[in-house]
C-alpha cells in the first residue's frame, strides 16, 4: 500500500515501538484531516500497544466507517480484537481485509496468528502458506508456518522452514525465538537456550522468548523435563482431546482401585501403577512453581522469572515449608500426630494457589483465588479443630471438624477440574 507522505513519520515511529509519539503524529494528522482512515487505523494500532483498548477499537471502527473498502482498516480492528480477546471478531475483520486485498502476505499472516491463538493448527499452516505464496520469503507467515508445523508434529519440516527463515534475516528476533522453541520440542535444551538468549538480545521485551528461556532452564532438572515434554505435547491436543486424557487417567486409576480390592492378589501390582500415576498428576500440578522456586538461586533464572512466576512459586514454597514444618512438629513426641492432617492440609492447599497464577487475569484468576481462599479457610478451621484443640472423639467439635476435613480434601480434588477449565478462559478486554 502506498503511504502518504504526511504519515511517514507516523509510521516510521510505529514500526519502531514509539506508539505514543506515534500517536501525537497520527492525531496532528487527524486534526487538519479527520477523515484519513489509513491514520485512524495505524492510530488504532497504536492505542492498542499502549493498552488503551476502547479508543483503540474506537479508531479502527471510525476508519472502517470512513472507508469500508480499506483493507488496512480491517486488519487494524482485526489486530484490535485479537488484543482484547475477541478472536472471532478479529477472525470476521482479517478475513475480510484478505478479501479485499488478498495479494497481502501480512493479512494472510494475521489471520494465521488468530488461527494458532485458537488452537487451529491446521488452518494456521494453510493461511501462512497462502502468505508465502504471494511473499515467498515474508518473515512473519514463515515463522508462523514453522509454529503450526511444529504443532502439527511436523518438526523437521519445521526446522527446515525456521533455519531458512534465519538465513534470510538472522537478527529477528521472532525467527530466534521460534527456533528456540523447536529445540525445545526436540529436546536440544542448550541450543534452545542459546537461540532464547540471542531473541532477548534483539528484542528484550520479547515474553515469549522470555517464557522459551525459563522453561528451557528448569528442563534442566531431568524430572522436570519429563513434564515438560508432557505438557508441550498436551498443547498440540484439542481441548476434548485434553479432557478426555485428563478424565480418562483420573476413571482408569477408579477402576483400577476397583479391581485391586475385588481381586488382592492384584493388589500388589496395581498399587505401584496408581501411585506413579498420583505422583505424575501431582507434578503437573506443582514441577512447575517448584522449579521456579530453585530459579531463585540461578544466576540467568532470578532475572528471567516474571512477577506471577515469582508470585506463585513463593506461594506455593510457603504451602509446603509450612507443611514440611508441621510433618517434623509432628515426629516429635512432644506434639500430637494429628499435626500430620495439618501438614496434609497446607500441602495439598500448594494446588489450588499454584492454580491461581495458571489463569489469566480477569474473572478466571478472581474466581480461581476465591476457590482456594475457600479452600484455606476450610482447610484451616478443620486443622485448627483437630489439631490444635482436640476435642473428644464423639464430641461435635470433633464431628465438625471430621466434616470439614471432607469437604477441603472433596474441595482440593474439585478445584484440580475447576482450575482446568478456568486456566482455558481468556476474558474479554
Amino acid at each position: 500500500m502506498d503511504i502518504p507522505p504526511q504519515i511517514q513519520r507516523a509510521v516510521i515511529l510505529h514500526e519502531q515501538g514509539r506508539h505514543d509519539m506515534a500517536e501525537k503524529e497520527l492525531r496532528q494528522i487527524l486534526t487538519t484531516t479527520p477523515e484519513n482512515a489509513f491514520a485512524l487505523a495505524l492510530l488504532a494500532i497504536s492505542l492498542a500497544e499502549l493498552q488503551r483498548r476502547d479508543e483503540a477499537e474506537a479508531a479502527a471502527r471510525q476508519a472502517i466507517g470512513y472507508e469500508p473498502d480499506m483493507a488496512f482498516a480491517h486488519f487494524s480492528l482485526a489486530r484490535v480484537m485479537a488484543d482484547r480477546n475477541r478472536p472471532e471478531d478479529a477472525s470476521a475483520a482479517i478475513r475480510e481485509a484478505v478479501r479485499l486485498e488478498p495479494d497481502d502476505a501480512s493479512y494472510h499472516g494475521m489471520h494465521a496468528a488468530i488461527e494458532l491463538s485458537e488452537e487451529r493448527w491446521q488452518g494456521a499452516l494453510e493461511a501462512a502458506e497462502t502468505g508465502l505464496q504471494m511473499d515467498p520469503e515474508h518473515v512473519n507467515c514463515s515463522n508462523l508456518r514453522a509454529m503450526a508445523l511444529v504443532k502439527l508434529g511436523r518438526k523437521s519440516e519445521a526446522g527446515i522452514t525456521i533455519d531458512s527463515t534465519l538465513s534470510r534475516e538472522p537478527e529477528n528476533s521472532f525467527s530466534h525465538a521460534n527456533k528456540g522453541w523447536t529445540l525445545l520440542e526436540q529436546g536440544r535444551r542448550k541450543e534452545a537456550l542459546a537461540h532464547f538468549q540471542e531473541s532477548l538480545r534483539l528484542e528484550p521485551g520479547d515474553e515469549w522468548a522470555r517464557e522459551g528461556l525459563v522453561q528451557a532452564l528448569k528442563a534442566g532438572n531431568p524430572i522436570y523435563a519429563v513434564v515438560l515434554k508432557y505438557f508441550l505435547w498436551m498443547q498440540k491436543l484439542s481441548g476434548g482431546a485434553r479432557w478426555g486424557i485428563l478424565l480418562g487417567g483420573y476413571f482408569g486409576s477408579r477402576v483400577l482401585g476397583g479391581l485391586a480390592r475385588s481381586n488382592p492378589e492384584w493388589a500388589p501390582w496395581i498399587a505401584p501403577v496408581r501411585f506413579l500415576y498420583i505422583c505424575f498428576a501431582l507434578l503437573t500440578w506443582l514441577a512447575a512453581p517448584i522449579s521456579n522456586l530453585f530459579l531463585f538461586a540461578h544466576p540467568l533464572g532470578r532475572h528471567a522469572l516474571n512477577r506471577e512466576e515469582r508470585r506463585q512459586a513463593l506461594s506455593v514454597g510457603l504451602c509446603l515449608a509450612i507443611a514440611m514444618l508441621l510433618v517434623l512438629g509432628a515426629l516429635n513426641p512432644a506434639f500430637r500426630t494429628d499435626n500430620l492432617l495439618s501438614a496434609m492440609i497446607v500441602g495439598l492447599l500448594s494446588i489450588p494457589v499454584s492454580a491461581i497464577y495458571s489463569c489469566h487475569e480477569g474473572w478466571p484468576r478472581k474466581a480461581m483465588g476465591l476457590i482456594a481462599t475457600t479452600l484455606g479457610i476450610v482447610g484451616g478451621s478443620a486443622a485448627a479443630i483437630l489439631g490444635i484443640f482436640h476435642p473428644p472423639p464423639e464430641s461435635d467439635m470433633t464431628a465438625i471438624g471430621d466434616l470439614l476435613t471432607g469437604l477441603f480434601f472433596l474441595g482440593t480434588f474439585i478445584s484440580m477440574w475447576g482450575a482446568n477449565f478456568l486456566s482455558t478462559r481468556r476474558p474479554e478486554r
